[in-house]
């Protein structure tokens, strides 16, 4: 299938469900790609684009993917495509941006996606007939003035907070009937009740511009002069105000780090790659200083380079305030871009100097950013393995102090039911010392009545076992259960005589605050001694809290269907089917109080009964 989006050819082919099908579809597409740049879109089994990428000849970069050997997290890439489109684009350009909007169109899986999990604020000039200083985390093409980013709010409000006291443009969003505090203090020009020249303003914000564009120090000299001609004139206030202005502008200089002589506004940008994850630093220097970095990390699928390139990428298509100049470091030796190709792309995109230095301080501050994502990648690891020690250990320690050789499955329980109401169950399960969620389980307690915690017990191990035996499905080394002798010995009765299985139980027991207190176990159940500050009784606890808020949440999730179907059973006319009826269409209990009487008619349901059933909800919760 052939078509065209704009100058660009796109070309694509449909799925063929079978491996060996598929194998020969996509040796016959490779057969056609161009030598000619644009991106590539591969597909899963189910037609969804998992992966988008950019190629100077899309010929050798797709077929790379089906020929040679590759690192296991390309081949786990490679070994779920099914399928792939190509676009052919006119430049490398081209095919740089439109893989950008690819990737923010389809949001695939193995692509790098740039989170906007952090903002910087900027002092924003806004382009109004009487314009005014702002704080914004949100840059736009509105035609206002830009500058930053600061490093974090506070920065940015010392700063407007000087600029207010040093230049009266206005303060509020909408225009007042008289001349308000700002202005009587001199920080308003007051256009609300007196004329203001264009002039005026045009001055006012060439210098607020010269001033955040790094002109501080001619501003400072300005207010030293009018500082000692009040003073001369015995105008102590006035020159007490403007030494004021004077320490405060020397306060925000103070706190920068200058780092180069010139006054350039430039982002920096360094990444490091580690066990198939990519950091990226972005160090911020404005007016020749440095005012912050900032870092992110992420799992990466792609060539290095490319992957770090469709970052920066997305990072300039959402962010209009653009620096000065951007420096970026030197291409791995393997990338498939050079660093002047690279350059030359994005300076012909953003209209901003892209520098790849390769000496001097230029490159001492890539080489910095790239350090600091290294460390990123560093610390993240030696946490990763120090908790990942800690959790082995504590499970090894834990089945030594039970008697167990290889304690690495651990399924715990707790029920949960409030007078008897709802009575639930749940089960959560850890392996190697960590929760592992895909494998925990919920149960409606449904052949015990009132408040019977051996009974549960009971039913929820049977029901359990039961069907691990029957699907074959692997055996804990380790049962916890909530509570103590008796439930231990509940869960016993029913693995022990009934499912022949002998696996170690124990319980936990709280103390009068409710806090895990001792571990039992045995037959009969005896305290092991565990010390309170042993990583072993640290995972008990772990233990016992999470199956305790799985329960908890369960049974209030029940708990609040019950009451939704009890309220509707209760109105004359509704039974379990018409109950049903309305949950589905409507969505909850919320929604059917709202609805009008003509509501109801798609279900069947006439004036009389629609009114009858909105009538009674209202006066149950005391709308009218």
């Amino acid at each position: 299938m052939l078509s065209q989006k704009g100058g660009s050819k796109v070309t694509s082919f449909q799925h063929n469900p079978t491996n060996t099908a598929v194998k020969e579809h996509i040796r016959n597409k490779l057969a056609l790609l161009p030598d000619r740049p644009g991106c590539y879109l591969m597909k899963n089994s189910e037609g969804v684009i998992i992966y988008v990428g950019k190629a100077k000849i899309l010929k050798n970069r797709v077929r790379s993917y089906f020929t040679g050997s590759h690192n296991a997290k390309t081949q786990k890439l490679v070994s779920e495509i099914a399928d792939f489109e190509f676009i052919t684009t006119d430049s490398n350009m081209e095919a740089l941006i439109l893989e950008c909007n690819l990737i923010k169109q389809h949001h695939p899986r193995y692509n790098v996606l740039l989170k906007d999990d952090k903002t910087f604020p900027y002092i924003k000039i806004t382009n109004e007939k009487h314009p005014k200083l702002e704080i914004t985390r949100r840059v736009t093409k509105d035609k206002a003035k830009y500058f930053g980013p600061y490093p974090n709010a506070y920065a940015a409000q010392q700063t407007k907070k000087l600029l207010d006291r040093l230049y009266p443009l206005r303060k509020c969003g909408k225009l007042p009937d008289k001349v308000c505090l700002y202005y009587h203090l001199g920080q308003c020009i007051a256009p609300c009740e007196f004329p203001v020249e264009q002039s005026q303003y045009d001055d006012m914000i060439t210098q607020i511009t010269r001033f955040l564009n790094g002109g501080e120090d001619s501003v400072r000299q300005e207010l030293e002069r009018k500082m000692e001609q009040a003073a001369e004139g015995l105008e102590f206030e006035k020159a007490k105000e403007y030494r004021d202005q004077i320490v405060a502008i020397d306060t925000i200089m103070q706190k920068q780090k200058i780092t180069l002589n010139d006054a350039l506004d430039r982002d920096i940008f360094g990444y490091a790659v580690d066990k198939g994850w990519m950091s990226v630093q972005i160090m911020y220097m404005r007016k020749g200083k440095l005012i912050e970095r900032h870092g992110t990390a992420f799992p990466y699928y792609g060539d290095e380079y490319d992957d770090f390139m469709s970052f920066i990428t997305q990072y300039y298509s959402d962010n209009p305030a653009l620096p000065r100049q951007i420096l970026l470091p030197i291409p791995h030796e393997s990338s498939s871009m050079k660093g002047e190709e690279i350059a030359t792309w994005l300076q012909e995109w953003l209209k901003v100097k892209v520098v790849i230095p390769q000496r001097g301080q230029k490159s001492e501050i890539v080489a910095l950013a790239v350090q600091n994502a290294q460390n990123v990648l560093d610390e993240k690891f030696k946490l990763i393995e120090r908790d990942q020690e800690r959790s082995v250990v504590a499970a090894s320690n834990l089945g030594k102090a039970l008697g167990i050789d290889n304690l690495r499955r651990i399924e715990a329980f707790d029920n949960s039911n409030i007078q008897g109401s709802n009575p639930v169950s749940a089960m959560v399960v850890f392996t190697d010392g960590k929760p592992d969620r895909k494998e925990y389980r919920k149960y409606k307690v449904k052949g015990v009545e009132g408040p019977d915690d051996y009974g549960t017990m009971r039913e929820v191990i049977r029901r359990r076992y039961e069907r691990v035996l029957k699907e074959g499905s692997q055996l804990p080394d380790l049962i916890v259960v909530d509570g103590g002798k008796g439930q231990i010995s509940a869960a016993q009765e029913i693995l022990q005589d009934e499912l022949n299985l002998f696996i170690p139980v124990c319980g936990l027991v709280k103390d009068e605050k409710h806090r895990t207190a001792e571990l039992m176990s045995g037959d009969p159940p005896q305290i092991v001694p565990l010390a309170r500050d042993s990583q072993e009784f640290y995972l008990l606890q772990r233990i016992q809290d999470e199956v305790h808020r799985f329960a908890i949440t369960f049974h209030r999730q029940q708990r609040a269907k019950s009451m939704v179907e009890s309220k509707l059973d209760a109105i004359p006319g509704i039974g379990e089917k018409r109950r049903n009826q309305l949950l589905k269409h409507f969505g909850s209990l919320k929604k059917i109080k709202e609805a009008e009487v003509e509501d109801f008619k798609p279900l069947g349901i006439g004036e009389k009964l629609a009114a009858t059933i909105v009538a009674a909800l209202r006066e149950d919760t005391g709308d009218h």
